[in-house]
């Protein structure tokens, strides 16, 4: 499982999920600090990534665009650091099956 997490989202979540996540990156891990949305798409296109984000840019992308790369969108959130931990373990099941699901490309987590 390539997950590729969004600038919005704290890299701190890397170590602590790498277990039930492997192939969890964070932006700055591949150089894509501070980058545009457009290049982190391609970048996640590119490499066979799925983005986990915040940003509502990347569901229109999802709609307009279709996969590759698939989007886990987390709807509304700006919760702390340890709510967000906690909805990525919670749906750790789901996120694998939408992983593993060839149609399906985008998946919105609610909290």
């Amino acid at each position: 499982m390539s997950l590729l997490l969004d600038e919005n989202l704290s890299p701190r979540l890397v170590p602590r999920l790498a277990t039930l996540f492997p192939g969890l990156v964070h932006v700055r891990d591949v150089g894509l600090k501070q980058a545009s949305d457009e290049a982190i798409w391609e970048y996640a296109k590119g490499n066979g990534y799925t983005v986990v984000t915040t940003d509502a840019d990347f569901v229109t992308y999802a709609q307009r665009r279709g996969q590759p790369p698939k989007v886990i969108h987390l709807q509304r959130c700006d919760f702390p650091f340890v709510i967000i931990e906690e909805m990525l373990r919670r749906n750790a099941i789901r996120i694998s099956e939408f992983e593993k699901h060839p149609r399906a490309g985008l998946l919105v987590i609610r909290r």
